[in-house]
């Protein structure tokens, strides 16, 4: 299979042969690229495989991965593509590099934690795990995709308390219908605009050691 994106990978530095490795994937937001990604996940880059996957539309001098009618609405057949090709890429990137298909986690901002989140709903228990930062999840997808189990998905969602782009009753109704989906939420407002600050950074990778077991 030929994937449908661009896309980025770093591997551990010592690959151990024969070793499955958690992995997270990143997705970046509206204008931007994978590499102003990996820099929120670089001190993970030891324990983890870290695929940067680049939106396929140009937008400026960045990347999307859907196009949007106004904010908040985005270009549905855009969107439904999205979904099943990054699902697809999220198969393709387990069978073609020594991914650990149980320790698979997206890490979304913006746009991207939108996908994110619906991948989450859409996957369900095959993955191990999302963090999605200042996102939301449109409402279509709760209604009409086909939905999966994701009792077992652990879930880190933030959101700035002053964002100019989602306000922040966005963030707290996310919250919510996430509450209901999973066991396993952790919800955080820190002091920021539409952006991810060093303290959100620095939990989101606690986060993420603790819930692979990489606790050393």
């Amino acid at each position: 299979m030929n994937p449908n994106y661009p896309y980025d990978i770093h591997f551990p530095v010592n690959l151990e042969q024969g070793k499955k490795y958690p992995v997270i994937f990143t997705l970046h937001g509206k204008g931007s690229n994978e590499r102003n990604m990996f820099g929120l996940v670089a001190p993970l880059a030891e324990d983890f495989i870290i695929i940067g996957i680049r939106g396929n539309l140009q937008l400026g001098g960045g990347y999307q991965y859907y196009d949007l009618k106004s904010l908040g609405n985005p270009v549905r057949e855009m969107f439904d593509r999205a979904a099943a090709d990054l699902e697809a890429f999220i198969h393709y990137a387990t069978e073609k590099y020594p991914v650990d298909p149980d320790k698979r986690y997206l890490l979304g901002f913006s746009q991207g934690a939108i996908l994110s989140m619906t991948l989450a709903l859409t996957m369900g228990e095959q993955l191990k795990g999302i963090v999605a930062l200042n996102g939301y999840i449109p409402e279509f997808v709760k209604t009409e995709y086909a939905l999966r189990r994701m009792k077992n998905v652990s879930v880190f969602a933030s959101y700035g308390e002053y964002d100019s782009v989602f306000p922040v009753r966005i963030g707290h109704e996310t919250a919510a219908y996430l509450q209901e989906q999973t066991e396993h939420l952790t919800f955080k407002l820190y002091p920021s605009d539409h952006g991810v600050t060093e303290e959100n950074q620095l939990d989101f990778l606690n986060w993420f050691k603790q819930d692979a077991g990489l606790n050393h």
